[in-house]
């Protein structure tokens, strides 16, 4: 399976285009790093992508053999700001992620509890959510997202709040958690994105290879 862009537009109302047939294909167990100057639309580029905001032309499709599939319906995010449900477990949270692909309740926190493992958190499903630390937290969102199996992950800023060690720490979850989906980081921090399977500069309105 691979996500396709091509020829992607987008402009806000009476201004030039952010985005100007842009294109990007990544493929089934790839990151790629997504980096930029601030206002360069990188977080555009991924509510693009999301579904969150519709543009002005080109396509987005997943092609999965000779089929294609819309990518909306098929996402899942890791934002900057840690996103919970702060009055419920951590399992409980990690558990929406399940649900979204019509999972049961039982079936879902089994699975949930098994990506708590993979995320180094295991044990921990029950605790209230609100006592974990910055980086606690942001990995418990990480589960979440690759609970689901809509093959898409798309993470903005996903170290952005964190410190440089928690911040490595992170990533690796991160990336490891999703290395059978196809996933999309934008960031701001070079070591984040060296640890992505490749590198590329929106400036223009279109991506430049930084390196393979």
């Amino acid at each position: 399976m691979r996500l396709v862009v091509e020829d992607l537009v987008f402009a806000h109302p009476g201004a030039p285009p952010l985005l100007d047939r842009l294109s990007l294909t990544a493929v089934m167990g790839e990151s790629v790093a997504i980096i930029g100057p601030s206002g360069s639309g990188k977080t555009t580029l991924l509510a693009l992508v999301g579904g969150l905001l519709r543009s002005g032309g080109g396509r987005i499709t997943l092609v999965d053999g000779e089929r294609e599939l819309p990518v909306r319906g098929n996402v899942s995010w890791v934002l900057q700001t840690v996103n919970v449900l702060s009055d419920r477990s951590v399992v409980d949270n990690i558990a929406v992620g399940a649900y979204a692909d019509g999972l049961d309740r039982e079936a879902a926190l089994e699975r949930a509890r098994a990506a708590l493992d993979a995320v180094g958190l295991a044990g921990q499903g029950h605790r209230d959510i609100r006592t974990l630390s910055g980086g606690e937290a942001q990995r418990a969102v990480i589960a979440r997202a690759t609970v689901s199996d809509r093959p898409v992950l798309l993470a903005d800023e996903p170290t952005g709040q964190l410190d440089r060690d928690t911040s490595a720490a992170v990533i690796d979850t991160l990336l490891g958690a999703a290395s059978a989906k196809i996933t999309l980081v934008v960031t701001h921090d070079p070591a984040v994105a060296a640890r992505c399977s490749r590198t590329l500069t929106l400036g223009g309105g279109t991506l430049t290879a930084v390196r393979p």
